[in-house]
């Protein structure tokens, strides 16, 4: 049976909805908004989402109901999910079953009938904010506001992690190794470096420099991930000293961030984010625009890079940092995710890109003899 449930956010407000997915106590998380017209499935299931409400700017969500290849991770780590509408009676050959079904299952706590359009106003006006979903109804108390405003993401990346090494195989006869340094991985950047040929070991984030080197790759791909990157010091000095070793990197999202950090730069966290599969990034060094994929709630920070860190993809809104060309060791990292799923293909060439710096290393190696 369906419940009257309140979204109070930190600041006072609430909005009302009805529930659906798992039996709801109480969830409380960073609220967030994405932009994504399609994708929702990917969204939900993206661990970079860990601790977050998360709100579907979209209208109506569920239409296609559920689709397990299309899953970006088997597990669920946001706190609650948020639509204005809520499809009961999806219809597309590849469903497997309703969202309502699959947030029992994982036991997701959901809510649909909330203005999202205001809600997502709200957010952009006030910046980031914590929430706390809810049956109990208003009046709400002043310790209910501080216990919200006390909410904190911890421990993103170790919830998030795998646990122990795996390994994957490409077609074919690999011409290359990769480490994925998985701080929360989407599926999907597996999946574009196993099809170009590469076998990828995907090692948890307390891997030292040390096991990742003796693992002999080839280049190292620094994964997504949920929360504040300058929550992870013994990553960022296991990543300093992987970087200094030479080895091809090429960072997404999180693992842009990180590199920075253990590069000397610095990080902040933006008013609200970059969430959805629309936004504009420029290359400064073609011109070219792409529309790319995009969840995070921090960025680098343009003016504290160190020498021989370039500045080379800006956001074409707001003028953030979007990727940086390190001129004094073989890496590239972007803010962006140029795997997408859901979202544009555009920036797919930055995968063929690691793929050209590897070679570029296997040859230079191979002509000095080690």
């Amino acid at each position: 049976m369906e419940k009257t449930v309140y979204l109070l956010l930190e600041n006072g407000e609430y909005f009302e909805g009805k529930s659906f997915g798992a039996p709801l106590n109480e969830a409380a998380g960073e609220v967030v908004f994405t932009t994504g017209m399609t994708g929702y499935l990917e969204t939900i299931t993206d661990p970079s989402y860990f601790g977050q409400i998360v709100v579907q700017t979209f209208p109506m969500i569920g239409n296609y109901g559920v689709i397990p290849q299309d899953f970006e991770n088997r597990e669920v780590y946001l706190s609650a999910y948020i639509v204005k509408e809520w499809c009961q009676d999806p219809s597309n050959f590849r469903s497997r079953g309703r969202l309502d079904t699959f947030f029992k299952e994982r036991g997701v706590a959901a809510a649909y009938g909330i203005d999202t359009r205001k809600l997502a106003k709200r957010i952009r006006d006030t910046g980031s904010l914590n929430a706390k979903l809810t049956h109990r109804r208003p009046p709400f108390s002043q310790a209910d506001l501080e216990e919200i405003r006390g909410f904190s993401i911890k421990n993103a990346v170790e919830a998030v992690t795998p646990k122990e090494r795996q390994f994957f195989h490409a077609g074919g006869a690999a011409e290359f190794r990769v480490v994925l340094w998985d701080f929360g991985a989407k599926r999907n950047i597996l999946k574009e470096l196993t099809k170009r040929g590469c076998e990828v070991a995907d090692v948890p984030a307390s891997t030292t420099a040390e096991e990742i080197l003796a693992l002999h790759p080839d280049g190292i791909l620094l994964s997504n991930g949920p929360g504040n990157p300058e929550d992870n010091p013994s990553v960022i000095e296991e990543l300093r000293k992987v970087s200094e070793a030479g080895l091809p990197v090429f960072g997404i999202c999180l693992g842009h961030q990180l590199f920075a950090l253990a590069r000397g730069g610095r990080t902040g966290k933006m008013k609200y984010g970059h969430r959805g599969a629309n936004h504009p990034v420029k290359d400064l060094e073609t011109g070219r625009v792409y529309i790319s994929s995009q969840n995070h709630g921090y960025e680098v920070l343009s003016s504290s890079l160190p020498e021989g860190a370039e500045v080379t993809f800006i956001n074409v809104n707001d003028h953030t940092c979007e990727g940086i060309t390190w001129r004094d060791v073989p890496a590239v990292t972007v803010q962006f995710h140029p795997e997408a799923c859901a979202g544009p293909k555009d920036a797919g060439e930055l995968f063929g890109r690691f793929i050209r710096m590897m070679g570029e290393y296997k040859a230079e190696k191979t002509a000095e003899g080690r």
